[in-house]
């Protein structure tokens, strides 16, 4: 015979309290008295309750879930990303609810499982989002908030780093430092961040009466940057500098350069990157690069994520947070 489940009215009367009361002390940021906590948490403990949060959705009309669009997850920065936003949320009585898409692929039966999980909000992670989509979000009153990337949808808020003047940096860093054949090796074809960096390098370079040695795409991901890394150094003369646009593409640059080719960073080439992921601190890399307000860049996303969510009410914004050049020892001063 199947037992019989325990209520929040057995709960509450247990506990010798109100049935709104156990409502309260299971809600997210409810106002409820610490010693009516504890008694509710106490009964709760002793009856084997746990609160059916498919039913509280049904009667507030919030599933209390956040979906995530993301890809790439073994690019660190995006898994930091992650782990913070669900922090945060989770401190907001939210949950996380992570989608995994191809950036090159096409994402719409994703979509359709998200708006079937009757997700508050949407967290996008990826490039991958069609103008299709975004009205429908809009039309259904679903705030989407897209991080590190930008598009021009309407109803679609974006939060990221100032990537123009963070490739910017980099070439004129470089060119200054007296490099003459600069390479880069851009993200994915068409992405925002990607494109954003590479034109700030190409000015800052044309700005020193330089231009870009030569260009490779690394998709982002380590084994397609080893690639184009190979590519880069096929044949003399090589890049005496390589820009990669993150710090997951320039380690891997640094790894190819050093044991496929003999070669010595910063001695023989420098190496940039972008993000100053953890790795890049890391002694063996000493990761020259351009520092991205990760912590910064999560609050305002899921703070504005949150605010429409409570609000009801969608109101597009963009927000672009300033970088922060790190100079470390992969990247030489010739002059």
């Amino acid at each position: 015979m199947k037992k019989k489940s325990v209520t929040s009215h057995d709960v509450a009367e247990f506990a010798g309290v109100s049935q709104s009361a156990v409502s309260r002390c299971f809600s997210p940021n409810a106002s409820i008295s610490e010693k009516t906590r504890e008694k509710v948490l106490e009964a709760a403990k002793k009856l084997g309750y746990r609160p059916n949060s498919i039913a509280r959705s049904l009667i507030t009309r919030s599933s209390r879930i956040i979906a995530a669009v993301a890809s790439q997850m073994d690019n660190p920065f995006y898994s930091l990303v992650i782990d913070q936003a669900s922090r945060r949320l989770q401190k907001e009585g939210y949950h996380l609810l992570l989608f995994l898409v191809e950036d090159k692929g096409e994402p719409e039966g994703v979509m359709s499982e998200i708006l079937q999980s009757q997700a508050d909000g949407i967290l996008m992670l990826t490039a991958s989002l069609t103008s299709s989509f975004a009205e429908e979000c809009v039309a259904r009153s679903i705030p989407v908030v897209m991080i590190n990337r930008i598009v021009d949808f309407a109803g679609v808020s974006q939060v990221s780093s100032d990537n123009y003047h963070g490739g910017y940096w980099v070439g004129s860093f470089l060119a200054s430092s007296g490099h003459e054949r600069i390479a880069f090796i851009a993200g994915i074809l068409n992405s925002s961040t990607s494109e954003y960096r590479r034109k700030g390098f190409i000015d800052a370079l044309a700005a020193h009466g330089q231009q870009c040695w030569a260009m490779e795409h690394g998709d982002y991901l380590f084994e397609r940057a080893k690639e184009a890394a190979r590519r880069l150094f096929a044949k003399p003369p090589y890049p005496d500098a390589v820009f990669a646009a993150n710090d997951h593409m320039a380690i891997a640059v640094i790894e190819t350069v050093r044991s496929e080719l003999g070669l010595r960073v910063p001695d023989d080439v420098s190496v940039v990157g972008f993000d100053d992921t953890p790795i890049a601190a890391w002694p063996s890399f000493q990761l020259t690069t351009v520092r991205q307000p990760l912590d910064s860049m999560v609050a305002e996303a899921t703070g504005l994520l949150l605010r429409q969510i409570q609000e009801g009410h969608i109101t597009a914004m963009q927000v672009t947070l300033p970088v922060v050049p790190i100079i470390r020892k992969s990247a030489r001063r010739i002059v």
